[in-house]
């Protein structure tokens, strides 16, 4: 009897966490239709689960001097930040794409990397269907902000 009572618990643990990120994934797909794309036409959104709950979405807002857009992964993070938040559950990022889940570009890994790399990060479908990953599996053998910790050989700078 007490195993079955603990098997209930833990499918009704693990059907909230599901169902929880469903609605994550789905305020991706809805900040995607906020996206300022007019060059590439290929539209992103992200959800940022915090910790307690808070989640913050973003979409990719292009410019006309290509390199001074910036993605939904990293508008959503900056939004949590600029409010406090520093320590991440879970992101979500949702596009236009059918046939393939979308993935974050190297620049987002990297940004997404400076919060920890034991994070999840939920690549999706227009449909809903997605890929649960970490920061680590998208980007593994990675630099952080522990690193520059690390003991540096001396060098005398003749600069």
């Amino acid at each position: 009897m007490g195993d079955q009572k603990m098997r209930r618990e833990l499918f009704k643990g693990l059907n909230d966490r599901f169902s929880g990120m469903k609605e994550v994934i789905r305020k991706s797909l809805e900040a995607r239709k906020f996206a300022y794309c007019p060059y590439s036409k290929f539209r992103v959104g992200a959800a940022l689960l915090t910790h307690d709950g808070t989640v913050f979405t973003g979409c990719n807002v292009e410019n006309a001097c290509f390199n001074l857009g910036i993605c939904a992964e990293r508008t959503a993070i900056s939004k949590a930040v600029s409010e406090g938040y520093r320590d991440f559950k879970a992101i979500a990022i949702a596009s236009d794409m059918c046939e393939h889940f979308i993935s974050p570009c190297g620049g987002c890994r990297q940004f997404m990397r400076e919060f920890g790399a034991n994070w999840d990060v939920y690549l999706s479908k227009p449909d809903g269907s997605y890929v649960e990953m970490t920061v680590e599996e998208l980007l593994p053998a990675s630099f952080g902000p522990e690193d520059l910790q690390m003991k540096k050989a001396n060098i005398r700078n003749e600069f």
